[in-house]
């Protein structure tokens, strides 16, 4: 790779373009690390336990989950702020300010009490910080896919922002090692009082890495000839939504690019995650370390479907990649299950668990346990991630392989299920059943690199030099908040109202199948050429 010109306003002066990519994607890198700590290890349950302590470990994971959620419903608003920074003042200063908050807001995460110390405040005072942390990852995507597109050379911002892309899952990749290095280097006691803070308080060093490798950076050349020019939006926040065929391309963006990816892309990730140490009954350390390696070596999808939607184009890469995810998504997750715990599949198809009985109804968000005999039944199953099936009867019934069980409550359903078969403590599955899901996981991170991988040149392709950054942020990042942030806590509640674990895939399906109608009706128009590649406006 070469240099790019960058203009201060003073002198010319030659920027390495390795500079531009490495300084912008080692920074949402770790920005994304202190995003994914939080739901690598609500994954695994601690988070849980520890700030949303509930009377139903179901509700306790759902509330964990909620947590998650909470920083995705700020990106959207960190989006506008930050956009309308980024319009105004620059791309460079905007991404700057965004890293820090993350930072400072992950290691806030790491310091507080439990809520056993300090009672409701922790997981008030955890949701703060997960706002903050949305709010600054609402600004820190689009400046840095921005600032990577406006120096890429005509023909080649695919290639280049492929390296953000990229970057997204080397912060979920780093967030795994970093927990798995902290996690084997004490006892699991230490572990699971005090050493699980170990990952959010290393931010502060990434944070500072990163901090001096932007200041390095110069203003993004597209940036500084608008200023000079005095063509710069007045209100970049109004002006993209005003800015003529604007609307039509915002709809796209939000609706065919941002939901869709952000969907496979959290199902391929966050979703196998919890599969495999939930329903699966993985030991978590082996699922971590299979996930781990499956993000890794499948990161080199983005930057290849990156490189060939410059070729062939963007809408086109996409495209192939939401209909092959419709395809291929559920028969994946169905190996996946095959392989993870070959006993407990076994058991689950050789005894199926029937439950019988009148308002036989489950409240996952009961804190004070079911109100009726059949709900208490479910709330156990779904405690153990066992899969059972309901069926219509007069009075409260179980069966395992049809066999009934004698008074259903307690004990009594618990020795039932290891009397049939279930072993529900966590396993290691063969070194074959491993290559097997390891391959899995990389055919996942195949569809999400299909579609993950061009989205930052395209979305920059898509929107006027004036009001990129906003046009670009707001849209992508409700999509990917609203859609893919709430994306385990509605998995995990279809999964805990259905008994079905794979039940919660439909959701991704449906937001897939949404996103392949809207970016094919993104055809036909001058504009909308732009989603079959192009060069950034300059």
């Amino acid at each position: 790779m070469g240099t790019v010109a960058a203009t201060d306003g003073r002198d010319e002066a030659q920027q390495s373009v390795p500079l531009v990519i490495g300084a912008s994607s080692l920074g949402t890198m770790f920005e994304w690390y202190d995003f994914f700590i939080y739901g690598t290890l609500a994954a695994s349950g601690i988070i849980g336990r520890t700030f949303f302590p509930a009377g139903s470990e179901t509700l306790q994971t759902l509330l964990a989950w909620a947590g998650f959620a909470v920083g995705f419903g700020f990106r959207p608003l960190g989006a506008i702020v930050f956009g309308y920074l980024g319009d105004k003042l620059g791309r460079k200063y905007t991404f700057l300010v965004t890293i820090i908050l993350m930072g400072v807001a992950t290691a806030g995460v790491g310091m507080v009490p439990s809520a056993a110390t300090i009672g409701i405040a922790a997981p008030l005072l955890i949701i703060l910080l997960r706002i903050c942390q949305g709010l600054a990852l609402g600004g820190e995507y689009g400046g840095a896919a921005i600032y990577v597109a406006e120096h890429a050379p005509d023909g080649r911002s695919g290639f280049y922002t492929s390296f953000i892309q990229a970057s997204v899952v080397g912060g979920f990749i780093l967030s795994l090692l970093v927990v798995l290095g902290v996690k084997s280097s004490m006892s699991a006691e230490s572990w699971d009082v005090w050493g699980w803070r170990v990952p959010f308080l290393l931010s502060l060093i990434l944070l500072a890495v990163s901090v001096w490798m932007r200041t390095k950076l110069k203003e993004s050349p597209v940036f500084e000839q608008m200023r000079e020019e005095g063509t710069m939006a007045r209100n970049p926040f109004v002006e993209s939504f005003t800015y003529p065929g604007n609307g039509r391309r915002l709809i796209v963006a939000l609706f065919g690019v941002a939901a869709g990816l952000t969907v496979i892309w959290y199902t391929a990730m966050f979703s196998v995650l919890s599969f495999l140490q939930g329903p699966m009954k993985v030991a978590s350390t082996t699922a971590q370390i299979v996930v781990a390696l499956g993000a890794f070596f499948g990161a080199g999808w983005f930057i290849l479907f990156g490189h060939l939607s410059d070729k062939f184009g963007r809408r086109r890469v996409i495209g192939i990649g939401y209909a092959l995810t419709l395809v291929l998504l559920l028969p994946i997750f169905w190996l996946i299950g095959s392989q993870a715990n070959p006993g407990l599949t076994a058991a689950s198809t050789r005894a199926p668990i029937v439950v019988t009985g009148q308002a036989c109804h489950y409240d996952p968000f009961a804190s004070k346990g079911q109100a009726t005999p059949c709900g208490r039944v479910l709330d156990q199953l779904t405690a153990k991630g066992l899969p059972y099936t309901v069926a219509a009867g007069e009075g409260l019934a179980v069966t395992i392989g049809g066999t009934p069980v004698v008074d259903p409550q307690g004990e009594a359903l618990t020795q039932a299920i290891k009397t049939a078969g279930y072993d529900l403590t966590p396993q290691t599955p063969p070194v074959r059943n491993l290559f097997v899901i390891l391959l899995a996981v990389v055919a996942l991170s195949f569809l999400s690199g299909m579609t993950f991988g061009p989205v930052a040149a395209l979305l920059s392709d898509m929107f006027p030099p004036a009001v990129r950054y906003s046009s670009l942020s707001i849209p992508y990042h409700i999509g990917t908040g609203y859609f893919g942030g709430f994306l385990p806590f509605i998995a995990s509640y279809i999964v805990a109202k259905t008994g079905d674990p794979y039940a919660g895939l439909w959701y991704t399906l449906a937001v897939v199948a949404v996103a392949l109608t809207a970016i094919l009706w993104g055809e036909g128009r001058d504009w909308r050429k732009d989603l079959d590649g192009g060069k950034t406006a300059r």
